[in-house]
């Protein structure tokens, strides 16, 4: 048989693996015989090139390694498939595929939510999931501030009556002692239905189907996906009047039964009946049982009557803990069995909102879907002034939701949180304090901006200043520091001016926060802006901005006080101040040194002492505190939510209240008990500024500041507006899916060439060792010695 024509070695091998890689069979030439040439591949049983002498077997080489050329192909190939294909997914997304190509918000949360029954749930974390469940009466507008009511499942704002003892009806302005009862009376809107859920699930027979539910049926059911039917029905008032009753019912624990204890009429007496019930052995029928203050006028009415005039309980109808409840919910999570599989109204909600729970994995993920049967609701078509040019009006009148779903992952550290922000992975965030120097700058002034790396992203930031209120309060029973005398006062209103409050927000808050002008936030009724709002007592007027009086002010009022240079005129002792706090972080230490500045600066020693909050609470309760540092978020955005903090019936020594500082003034008081219970306007605001008056005279807190939250949105994320009031506002915003996609796929393309850098520099160092093992393959093999094993005979 004649010979395969002589060609170059290196050519055919090299064609050879090409062919071969992408089915990974690749196969290697052997060594070419002297002269550098091979035979031209033939049939594969000819292809191996024949040996320059017969060798035995054993003693044959080994075929080489792969060519390092080779070698380097496939690890190209291998970090090529690391690149996400041309409209795929980034290779690092943490989603399913396709699923940022939706309409769906990508949120995170922190902790896992202990209560979703709305009887219960009181924290944030809570909040941020009900809300968009469960439908109280009334709601906040999403854009107009100052915060306002706007019905809901309500067909307008409640008629409030007011009744004397006798039952006869008063005018609106009746004074406030001869209001015996308000009565709230509420109608809701026909024809809105509940989100599908297997409590409302019957057969043909009209029956329903999950109801007495043994072991055997509930064999296999771990979710409530597990329920294959599903079905609805309309909301009735009803539905309302029994969450009201279960509130009452000392059995769930609310954290308002109290509070609403002292207004609803019937209300305690009814939560002792429930009890007494339960202990008699007998389970209590919630909707055979009347509760007096609240009535079903028809079926799509109801009314509360609440004791006394209280117009602040409006702001409670707005709140998830007066939303329906359905009792065929109660019936279907009561059943044996349901609770020991997770399955109650603390897991697995059931309300008529724009979104209704699909998933609950606390310990990955949970996911908001839009309800079906939501009923039609409109985006908001009026706005602040600038709402309409930064693009909040655009959806004017379109239905809500505007999305299909909320995905929230768990995200438990804030810096994992933040890059995946920064990937575009989630859709909005707030700023930490490790991130605080990447997504903002501070300008001399206090104004803010983005840095420019976000803002090259499109990242829009939206800030608000928080209904609540930071404050150094002074214990008004302790013998120095408390009292109405003019020594104390003026030693208040001296270490007032020397704490620089400007200075602490811009240390150890970034920036974040006003300072107080008085204990009433903007956004709320009764804060004024401007030089009308200021405290004259602690701020000058100067070229249109408030600016905190001179040292020397503080000074001259504390040796009027009897404390020259910090020096107790009567016993020529110097002046010692203790400060209580329960601070134990490594950043504390810096801002009780920071407060020990301040009160030198006067020449005051400052003592900080230093307990565990239980000790704390006590020296509190007791008024064995000096000085201390508190705090308050409203519950509702009404002034009187802020003013009873120092109101003298509220005093915390002598009547528990949350009155920290012990404040009671009796000119204060009066108004206050006026103001307490008047409609917001004119006449309103005058008792609320004199009442400021003399609160900022009295200065029994050193004001503080009003914290800003700091928001950031990626430019795909519409309508953003923050509503520190509002909890249900994820029906509003929009996404642009096309544009989160694109701007992922942007951010997110794998940096390649450290590996390839580090791929050739493997290659650089394994470079001597294959030479080597080349030059061993070239050397000639000797046979074995006749009559070896393996040798010729």
């Amino acid at each position: 048989m004649s010979s395969p024509p002589l060609l170059p070695c290196c050519a055919p091998a090299r064609r050879r693996a090409r062919r071969a890689a992408p089915g990974l069979g690749l196969y290697w030439p052997r060594r070419a015989p002297p002269g550098g040439l091979c035979r031209a591949p033939g049939p594969l049983s000819s292809r191996l090139f024949p040996e320059p002498s017969p060798v035995p077997e054993r003693a044959r080489p080994k075929p080489p390694a792969p060519p390092l050329a080779l070698l380097l192909l496939l690890l190209a190939l291998a970090l090529a498939g690391c690149a996400p294909a041309p409209g795929g997914e980034p290779w690092n997304s943490p989603y399913p595929p396709g699923l940022a190509g939706q309409r769906v918000i990508l949120s995170a949360f922190a902790q896992r939510p202990k209560h979703l029954d709305p009887v219960r749930a009181y924290s944030a974390n809570e909040y941020t999931f009900i809300a968009q469940i469960y439908e109280p009466p009334l709601q906040y507008h999403y854009l107009l501030r100052p915060y306002r009511l706007v019905p809901l499942t309500a067909t307008g704002m409640p008629r409030v009556r007011l009744l004397d003892s006798a039952g006869r009806e008063l005018p609106r302005d009746a004074p406030a002692e001869r209001v015996a009862y308000s009565v709230y009376e509420i109608r809701i809107r026909p024809g809105i239905r509940y989100a599908p859920h297997p409590a409302f699930a019957k057969g043909p027979d009209g029956r329903y189907l999950y109801r007495g539910l043994g072991e055997a049926e509930l064999e296999g059911v771990h979710t409530l996906a597990d329920f294959p039917a599903r079905g609805s029905r309309e909301l009735v008032a009803a539905d309302y009047v029994h969450q009201i009753k279960r509130l009452a019912d000392p059995r769930l624990h609310s954290p308002i039964r109290g509070l609403m204890g002292e207004y609803i009429v019937g209300f305690r007496d009814f939560g002792r009946r429930l009890q007494a019930l339960r202990e008699a052995g007998q389970e209590p029928d919630l909707d055979a049982l009347t509760l007096e203050g609240v009535e079903l006028t028809g079926r799509y009415s109801y009314r509360i009557r609440i004791r006394g005039r209280y117009p602040q309980f409006r702001y409670w109808l707005a709140m998830p803990f007066f939303a329906p409840m359905p009792p065929e919910a109660e019936a279907f999570y009561g059943q044996p069995g349901m609770a020991e599989r997770n399955l109650t109204l603390d897991w697995y909600p059931v309300g008529t909102g724009p979104f209704m729970l699909v998933e609950n994995n606390p310990n990955r993920r949970m996911v908001l879907a839009r309800n079906p049967y939501f009923h039609e609701e409109r985006y908001p078509s009026e706005g602040m002034p600038g709402d309409r040019e930064r693009g909040l009006l655009a959806d004017a009148g379109r239905r809500l939701p505007l999305v299909d779903r909320v995905v929230f992952s768990l995200e438990k550290e804030s810096i994992p949180y933040w890059n995946k922000f920064l990937q575009g992975y989630y859709d909005a965030s707030g700023i930490s304090s490790d991130a605080f120097d990447q997504a903002v700058r501070v300008g001399a002034g206090g104004e803010v901006s983005l840095t420019p790396e976000l803002a090259a992203k499109g990242v829009r930031l939206a800030t608000a200043v928080a209904p609540s209120t930071y404050y150094m309060g002074f214990n008004m029973l302790d013998p120095v520091v408390g009292g109405l005398g003019e020594r104390a006062r003026k030693l208040r209103q001296a270490i007032s001016i020397a704490v620089d409050y400007e200075e602490y927000i811009a240390i150890f808050a970034n920036g974040r926060g006003i300072p107080a002008q008085g204990p009433i936030p903007p956004g709320i009724f009764g804060h004024r802006e401007g030089r009308a709002g200021i405290n004259p007592y602690v701020y000058d007027w100067v070229d249109g901005r408030p600016r905190r009086k001179p040292l020397a002010v503080a000074r001259r009022l504390l040796a009027e006080a009897g404390y020259p240079g910090g020096v107790d005129r009567a016993t020529g002792r110097p002046l010692t101040l203790y400060l209580d706090v329960t601070a134990t972080g490594p950043d504390d230490k810096a801002r009780l040194d920071w407060y020990r500045k301040q009160f030198r600066k006067l020449g005051i020693q400052l003592v900080v002492r230093n307990t565990d909050y239980n000790r704390f609470q006590d020296k509190m309760r007791t008024g064995n505190a000096q000085i201390f540092l508190w705090g308050w978020n409203a519950d509702y955005p009404d002034p009187e939510n802020f003013l009873f903090l120092l109101y003298g019936p509220n005093g915390k020594v002598r009547h528990g209240g949350e009155n920290a500082a012990n404040y009671a003034n009796p000119a204060f008081d009066r108004l206050f008990e006026r103001m307490k219970a008047m409609e917001d306007g004119p006449a309103r605001l005058a008792l609320i500024d004199r009442m400021l008056d003399i609160a900022r005279r009295d200065a029994p807190w050193v004001w503080g500041f009003h914290p800003k939250a700091f928001t950031l949105y990626h430019a795909w994320y519409r309508n953003a507006q923050p509503n520190l009031m509002a909890n249900n506002t994820l029906k509003y915003i929009r996404v642009e899916p096309g544009r989160r996609v694109a701007a992922q796929r942007a951010w997110n393309r794998p940096v390649l060439w450290p590996l390839g850098l580090g791929a050739a520099l493997l290659a650089l160092a394994l470079l001597p060792a294959w030479r080597l093992h080349r030059r061993r393959l070239r050397t000639p093999l000797k046979a074995p010695p006749a009559g070896s094993p393996g040798g010729s005979p």
